[in-house]
């Protein structure tokens, strides 16, 4: 288990290379690059912040950008942890409880996911309105730090509707289709049968994906407003008979790469 000295400590380190921060930004796979909008960057590598993990992912440029976004101080967390990648969920969430520390009280966590909904195409952009948890798995099992939140969080507003709205009146002005669902958290790195994915579906699930749901839930405890926005990459298998390729998720992720970029330039020059 990973101790406050440890969170402390990386906290620390961050503050003095990069600074502090009111909003912070979790780049999905095929969407790095967004970093590269910050005024005045500064880079801090994970390799280089103390008893930090290391993204192992293809996509995943494994840094923090520190600097200004449409007049707000913002952190970007260029690359995810993973559950799959042998990490506990201690250490696939550090970065949000480290990002608390810094001063950090609105998340938006993005990611590329599989879509469900049989009206979603890959390209999309899907607004997080709900999550499943189908590992069985929970980033707070174990003794509770109470220096970040209470025993029992309450789940029942996962993602912000005051935050939806603000990306949901962004993407009408902007006249950026976005669509909206629940999204499914599988363990991978497999991705999911078409079993699965019929239960996923049967369950009300319209995206899955392997990440996102633990930041989710830690942001929660730590008293952080979320948001969370999916770019659907793929359709999920079984959906329309080919197979599934990280490759394709990574492609698809840089074709909608622009209407991203504008979309999120928009909610953080509105977030309140």
């Amino acid at each position: 288990m990973i101790t406050m000295k440890q969170y402390k400590k990386a906290a620390a380190y961050l503050q003095k290379h990069g600074g502090q921060a009111d909003i912070a930004i979790v780049l999905g796979s095929g969407l790095g690059g967004y970093e590269e909008s910050l005024v005045d960057a500064k880079y801090v590598d994970y390799a280089d912040i103390p008893d930090f993990p290391v993204s192992t992912v293809p996509g995943h440029a494994g840094r923090f950008a520190f600097g200004s976004l449409n007049g707000r101080r913002v952190m970007l967390m260029a690359g995810r942890f993973h559950s799959y990648e042998g990490y506990s969920l201690d250490e696939v969430t550090m970065a949000v409880r480290v990002m608390h520390l810094l001063g950090v009280k609105t998340l938006i966590l993005t990611n590329a996911a599989g879509g469900v909904n049989e009206t979603f195409h890959p390209g999309d952009l899907m607004l997080i309105t709900d999550y499943l948890n189908l590992t069985g798995r929970n980033p707070l099992r174990g003794p509770n730090l109470e220096q970040f939140g209470p025993r029992f969080p309450d789940m029942s507003q996962a993602f912000n509707e005051k935050l939806r709205e603000v990306a949901l009146a962004q993407a009408e002005r902007l006249q950026i289709p976005l669509q909206s669902g629940v999204y499914c958290w599988f363990n991978g790195p497999t991705y999911e049968t078409p079993a699965e994915i019929r239960m996923a579906r049967t369950l009300g699930a319209d995206a899955v994906g392997m990440s996102t749901v633990p930041e989710t839930i830690v942001a929660h405890h730590c008293g952080m407003k979320v948001l969370g926005i999916s770019a659907i990459t793929n359709m999920a298998a079984g959906m329309t008979g080919g197979a599934i390729s990280h490759e394709e998720v990574m492609q698809t992720g840089k074709q909608v790469k622009e209407s991203f970029t504008k979309l999120m330039d928009a909610i953080v020059a509105a977030l309140p």
